[in-house]
């Protein structure tokens, strides 16, 4: 095999993060413009100009998201199985909240009544809402342990609720992730169109930006100071797999930040968000669209891989038994899996990353409202 078992499990790890940060980046500014679509749009030719932004990419952007549940249960399967038991609501409300996007845009400009589209209207708003908040209450759950455990058979056992998950530190992990999705959505919709629309969604960019910010300092501030973190004290052998209960797991408040004194580096992550998020405010304000639209996903994908160098190697630490934590180093699959699987994403995520840059050079320019009334039968 090209690499030894240690090395693959660290490449997996830099897989996994980097579909969700292709996740954030293409479908987060779906999700953003969904919820932005009721508020923005002041009559149906409005509303069907900032639904024909993302008319063209959304299914395309949707696949990010299949593609990053599909490498979680090939290459860290504990974790799919222990995640889907302790957010098994969570991920069920998020679920149906994602059937409203097809159906909506599918079936909204069927027929012309105000009722019928005002209702598909807010069922997209449903869409674009409901699963950027579940994402952001999970990644707070995930960095306060969630409460399960193994026995000495390898049984799971969880013991936590759905209304566990909605403590006041999940909750202001779902709104940053809302807000900030919210940022790149009225970055991108101010790219794609012109006039009123761009305006709205100008004040709208500044807005999302200013709480992003305030926000992901109040969550740091958190992290740092009010949440015990997870460290790894012993590890009895770094090769196993599938053992999670072997290792001795000790939470400490300020736990999440050792990488960040370990690897000083990794403070390069906290610095994109503030500064991408900063500077999509100011090239909003100036009317620079494109530059915007870049600084808002330099903000997304730095809140994302802060939260990812503050955790690693966790992935699903256990607040019930420490030493039941899921980590890169236990929780994942045999050698020959990671391997087989390492070479499916080299060959395929170049060409999906290619194919994905060509649709959006093809679909390029924007949207405006003579281009709807001139296909009043063919745009969505």
């Amino acid at each position: 095999m090209l690499f030894d078992y240690e090395t693959y499990k660290i490449i997996w790890w830099c897989f996994v993060g980097v579909l969700l940060i292709g996740f954030a980046l293409t479908d987060g500014f779906d999700f953003g413009i969904g919820m932005l679509l009721p508020f923005l749009g002041k009559n149906d030719t409005e509303r069907r100009v900032i639904i024909n932004t993302i008319g063209p990419t959304w299914e395309g952007n949707q696949t990010w998201f299949i593609a990053a549940g599909g490498c979680l249960f090939a290459a860290w399967p504990l974790v799919y199985a222990a995640a889907f038991s302790g957010f098994y609501i969570a991920l069920m409300l998020c679920l149906f909240a994602l059937f409203f996007r097809p159906v909506g845009f599918d079936y909204r400009s069927k027929i012309a009544d105000p009722r019928w589209r005002g209702t598909w209207d807010w069922c997209l708003f449903t869409g674009g809402f409901v699963p950027p908040v579940i994402f952001g209450v999970a990644f707070g759950n995930l960095l306060q342990g969630v409460p399960f455990r193994y026995d000495d058979t390898m049984r799971l056992e969880y013991t936590g609720n759905f209304l566990g998950l909605l403590n006041p530190f999940g909750l202001l992990a779902g709104v940053l992730s809302a807000a900030m999705l919210l940022m790149h959505g009225a970055t991108y919709l101010q790219q794609k169109t012109d006039g009123v629309i761009a305006a709205r969604a100008r004040r709208v960019a500044i807005g999302a930006g200013a709480l992003t910010i305030v926000l992901f300092a109040a969550a740091g501030v958190w992290v740092a100071t009010g949440i015990a973190g997870y460290r790894i004290s012993a590890m009895p052998d770094a090769s196993a797999a599938f053992m999670p209960i072997a290792k001795t797991v000790e939470r400490a408040h300020g736990a999440w930040l050792d990488n960040y004194r370990r690897w000083p580096l990794t403070l390069a992550f906290p610095a994109a968000a503030f500064a991408g998020a900063a500077l999509a405010i100011g090239f909003s304000a100036r009317r620079l669209t494109l530059p915007a639209f870049l600084s808002s996903g330099l903000a997304v994908s730095g809140i994302i891989l802060t939260a990812g160098a503050a955790m690693f190697p966790f992935i699903m630490p256990s607040s019930l038994a420490p030493g039941s934590s899921l980590t890169a180093w236990d929780a994942v699959a045999s050698h020959k899996s990671l391997a087989v699987m390492f070479w499916v994403v080299v060959v395929m995520l170049p060409i999906v990353v290619g194919y994905t840059g060509w649709v959006y050079r093809v679909v390029r320019g924007k949207v405006t409202e003579e281009h709807i009334r001139e296909n009043q039968h063919t745009a969505y």
